[in-house]
């Protein structure tokens, strides 16, 4: 009786557990397949809202894009019908007249032919003056262009001399370049620039004290030169009218003075002029005798305050004429003191 009693305990609790298992594996089961079909619709409604966006984007790029080339193309239909403005050209300065420009043109050909032609003479025992010699067919060839270059150096000279008294250019220059005070004081004011002690540079006018330099310098060459240079020419009238010693005295004076010149020529004017990193390979000023306004207004303040004052003075044009000064049709600007007599 009591093996039957636990029999029947038994089976309701198989039972039981039959019955939770199946019920368990049911439900995974369920589950796994709602799961299943909630990821693909997720999936299909994260990829709809993914397209769409995609496409909104797309389409206000392409948008902006349209209106872009629309703007573009007004501006440059605009642009075609109503042409730009000229840009102004730089105003340019006259520094040099055609008559002070064609002097200096003989001055450096007459300096080059006696510097060539010279200094062979002086050294003529170095090999390099053998073989100049050699190249222009000898001693006698290289003083007769020697003497050529002399001609042009008087001929230059005498001209300035008539140029100096003749032309209100001259007359005015000359005075502009004669040594006043103010030179010693922007010398040292230079000098206080070139060492840091002081940040301002001087103020020139028309003509620095390193033009003045240069002008004095080769005019009181050209009296040496030619003085001592007509002595060697003429010996023999010398020599009726002159000790011998004189003629010993001209001939150092032209061959040491000679030397000179071409050192100055070559290391101060020629530097200053054309190979300081400012105007390098060159300054043009001597061929085409204009100088730039941020050249006039750098290098010639005290010049410049005094042209445009004397523009600021200039009366009113009258209507339909084109102003005094205009930047694309007038002719450069003239420096006080450029008109000839």
């Amino acid at each position: 009786m009591a093996e039957q009693r636990n029999d029947g305990q038994v089976e309701p609790t198989v039972a039981i557990e039959l019955r939770d298992a199946l019920k368990r594996e049911l439900e995974g089961e369920i589950r796994q397949a709602v799961e299943a079909e909630l990821r693909e619709e997720l999936s299909a409604e994260l990829r709809e809202r993914v397209v769409a966006r995609l496409k909104a984007e797309l389409a206000e790029e392409i948008q902006a894009r349209i209106a872009r080339v629309k703007t573009e193309l007004e501006a440059e239909i605009l642009a075609r019908a109503v042409p730009a403005p000229p840009v102004p050209l730089a105003r340019e300065f006259e520094r040099f007249s055609w008559n002070f420009r064609a002097q200096h043109w003989v001055l450096l050909v007459s300096c080059l032919i006696l510097i060539i032609t010279g200094l062979p003479l002086k050294f003529h025992e170095a090999r390099i003056s053998q073989l100049f010699f050699d190249l222009v067919g000898g001693v006698g060839t290289s003083t007769l262009i020697h003497r050529i270059g002399a001609v042009g150096l008087m001929a230059v000279g005498g001209y300035h001399l008539f140029y100096l008294v003749a032309f209100r250019e001259g007359r005015r220059n000359f005075l502009k370049l004669l040594p006043v005070p103010q030179d010693v004081r922007d010398f040292f004011q230079m000098v206080r620039y070139f060492l840091g002690w002081s940040e301002e540079k001087p103020g020139f006018g028309r003509f620095s004290y390193v033009e003045k330099f240069d002008y004095w310098a080769v005019y009181w060459g050209m009296v040496i030169m030619i003085g001592s240079g007509l002595i060697l020419w003429f010996l023999e009238t010398s020599l009726r009218f002159l000790p011998k010693f004189a003629a010993d005295i001209a001939r150092e004076a032209h061959s040491d003075e000679g030397l000179l010149a071409t050192l100055a020529i070559i290391i101060w004017h020629f530097y200053n002029v054309h190979l300081n990193p400012e105007h390098f390979p060159m300054n043009r000023t001597f061929l085409t005798g204009r100088i730039s306004e941020d050249e006039m207004q750098g290098h010639h303040p005290l010049e410049y305050e005094e042209l445009m004052t004397a523009l600021a003075l200039r009366p009113p044009v009258p209507a339909g004429l084109p102003a005094a000064g205009q930047l694309a049709a007038d002719p450069p600007l003239q420096s006080p003191g450029k008109h000839a007599s």
